[in-house]
């Protein structure tokens, strides 16, 4: 197999061949990886922001599309020749071990899903069937930012029709929120970020505003023009940056809530006044929207089907695994959409 190892932080990730376990372990699945995408989280993995990593060399991504390859004992809700979107959040099936592979005489470790590799051992629980006929090239949305954002406003935030929503950062999971607010009829649905292209792009998935907060002044009074002088029902914020969840909350209505589904870096502390707390005032931080992929997946699809939601658009690029560094090194610029990595298997 090939794959993007992770051997040290804040270093070009390294392509090479690894070795497969010689067999799978109680409910592990062997996938052949046809896309990946590329999240945030991968950007904080190489770059350490969480702390020291304990656990090189590893390998990365969460969230991808494949085909069952085989399965391990014990497994039941997958099957050989299912096409499936890999996962970083659980649902159904068994937690199996991680896998581990083998390198160059080094052991290259792995957690439940990985996908910059072309053959992957996954956990079951981190594999959600899906029809056959569904592009394979889009259905890595599904493994983060779209089940993500979707679980955002629907468990965490809970918005409610009419109820005015603002975005910070409209990368991957910003775009899908948008969306997602739009699909509940909030309004207006306000996005802010560094970058005019995803700012635009916002517009075509349910934005109704949008501001750049570099180039643009006054942003919190254009907000508040906007959404209300006593500020927003929802703001959630993409960033992690700590001066920007300090906009977010500042701009969050007495009664209303704030969501942070971006991570700080270690560090990067946060003021704020928590007077308002104690009252009405909502403060919590995210955990993938609290989605369960194999039954919100589904649902999804099935919207797709029926026109009331779309993924076209999102993905901006493509890059084959062996230039997977390109394209790390473009998302972190933040001139794109979403990226997609092309494992090179024919799809027939």
């Amino acid at each position: 197999m090939k794959a993007a190892i992770l051997v040290e932080c804040k270093k070009p990730l390294i392509i090479d061949d690894l070795e497969l376990p010689n067999q799978l372990d109680y409910g592990q699945v062997l996938v052949k990886v046809f896309f990946s995408g590329i999240c945030g989280a991968q950007l904080n993995e190489i770059s350490a922001a969480k702390g020291p990593d304990k656990f090189l060399p590893h390998l990365l991504g969460h969230e991808g599309s494949g085909k069952v390859v085989s399965v391990g004992p014990g497994v039941t809700t997958v099957k050989a020749d299912d096409h499936v979107v890999l996962h970083w959040r659980p649902g159904s099936g068994i937690q199996a071990p991680p896998a581990k592979y083998k390198w160059q005489n080094k052991t290259v470790n792995a957690g439940w899903v990985t996908t910059f590799n072309d053959f992957a051992v996954i956990s079951e629980n981190r594999l959600t069937v899906i029809p056959k006929e569904f592009d394979l090239r889009l259905a890595p949305l599904f493994g983060c930012a779209v089940t993500t954002a979707v679980g955002v406003i629907n468990n965490d935030a809970k918005v409610k029709i009419g109820q005015s929503v603002v975005i910070f950062g409209m990368g991957g999971v910003g775009i899908n929120l948008a969306q997602a607010a739009s699909m509940v009829s909030a309004y207006p649905i306000v996005g802010v970020d560094i970058n005019n292209q995803k700012l635009e792009l916002g517009k075509k998935f349910g934005m109704t505003n949008g501001f750049n907060n570099v180039t643009e002044t006054d942003i919190d009074e254009k907000i508040k023009s906007i959404v209300g002088q006593q500020g927003a029902d929802v703001v959630i914020d993409t960033t992690g940056a700590s001066k920007i969840i300090e906009q977010a909350y500042r701009l969050t209505n007495a009664k209303g809530k704030t969501i942070l589904v971006g991570v700080p870096k270690m560090g990067d502390n946060v003021t704020l006044y928590t007077l308002p707390l104690h009252f009405n005032k909502q403060l919590t931080g995210s955990h993938g929207g609290d989605s369960v992929p194999d039954m919100e997946i589904p649902r999804l699809i099935k919207l797709i089907g029926a026109e009331k939601m779309t993924l076209n658009g999102l993905i901006t690029h493509e890059f084959a695994l062996n230039n997977i560094n390109e394209a790390l090194d473009l998302m972190r610029s933040g001139n794109c959409g979403r990226i997609i990595i092309n494992m090179g298997h024919n799809l027939s």
